[in-house]
């Protein structure tokens, strides 16, 4: 009967095409052929007797029965995941393959203050970063295709383990004379929004930093936003208008080369940098370890 039965690699390869909906891509992120993966979809459907996905030259799409399966496949291999991470590094804390993701507004400014210290407290930890926005990275987590993730909160977090590790103030950055005489904190209602700058849609940054200011209603003019937060201090500096940056790329050296100022925005605003990851994973204590590192190597770097 066992003969019968899907194997974990046509369901990685069914998963890898539903995300990436192109069999190139979906075969380059299993690390085999085009081929070799349209064959191994072919032998899945076989098996099973129904047509799981409906191809042309152009689009991918996925049956009903397809959509079913997948989301079955997704499953299966979170649990596999779990089984196999009941094991990993054996009674050894932190040993072995991690799957860790991290937002781009957080991992130029921390990893590198944070990664020698993991490196030398846990020599045979293999971590495999992937870095992405809250969304992305969360549904890859419910997926299986993360094991843990580090973001910032405000995030929605159902069926997510937390691990809350610090508090990340926001500042304004403006440029000299743009701010007459500028306080040592800025209120928030003092933001001309007129001369914000923000990041593009997608970016969690934005919306947590304009709710942490108590300002949501503030929106930036579309063809004043910014793909990353370089990218919006090099408009600053350009004359283009203000922005808010969090104080950890603050603290790693984000204004180098300029001339801009920072203040902080007054009234507790902040983010909360944590980690996730899925509620009732076998390897949580090995997870707060990790923050537990996290917070020691930012002590010390």
């Amino acid at each position: 009967m066992t003969a019968y039965q899907p194997t974990l690699k046509q369901l990685q390869y069914l998963t890898a095409l539903h995300i990436h909906g192109h069999f190139g891509r979906a075969a380059e992120t299993c690390f085999v052929t085009q081929s070799t993966l349209s064959a191994g979809l072919a032998e899945l459907e076989s098996l099973l007797g129904v047509r799981l996905v409906e191809r042309n030259r152009r689009v991918v799409r996925f049956t009903p029965m397809g959509e079913r399966v997948v989301a079955k496949a997704y499953a299966v291999l979170r649990e596999t995941d779990e089984l196999v991470g009941l094991t990993v590094g054996g009674d050894k804390p932190l040993a072995g393959p991690l799957r860790l993701g991290v937002i781009p507004t957080i991992s130029p400014y921390l990893l590198p203050r944070i990664s020698a210290h993991i490196r030398h407290g846990y020599p045979d930890l293999k971590l495999h970063l992937r870095e992405d926005m809250s969304g992305p990275a969360s549904e890859a987590l419910s997926r299986g295709m993360l094991d843990v993730v580090l973001l910032a909160l405000p995030w929605e977090t159902p069926g997510l383990g937390v691990m809350p590790l610090f508090e990340d103030p926001f500042y304004l950055v403006f440029a000299p004379g743009d701010l007459p005489d500028p306080p040592p904190a800025v209120a928030p209602d003092s933001i001309n929004s007129d001369h914000l700058l923000l990041l593009e849609d997608g970016h969690c940054l934005k919306d947590q930093a304009l709710s942490a200011c108590g300002r949501p209603e503030l929106r930036a003019d579309p063809a004043h936003r910014g793909t990353s937060l370089i990218t919006l201090v090099q408009m600053v500096a350009g004359g283009m208008g203000q922005t808010l940056v969090p104080k950890l790329a603050l603290d790693a050296g984000i204004l180098a080369g300029t001339n801009l100022i920072a203040r902080p925005v007054s009234g507790d605003a902040s983010r909360t940098v944590a980690l996730v990851w899925r509620q009732g994973s076998p390897r949580e204590a090995e997870f707060r370890l990790l923050g537990d590192a996290i917070l020691a190597g930012l002590a010390l770097g």
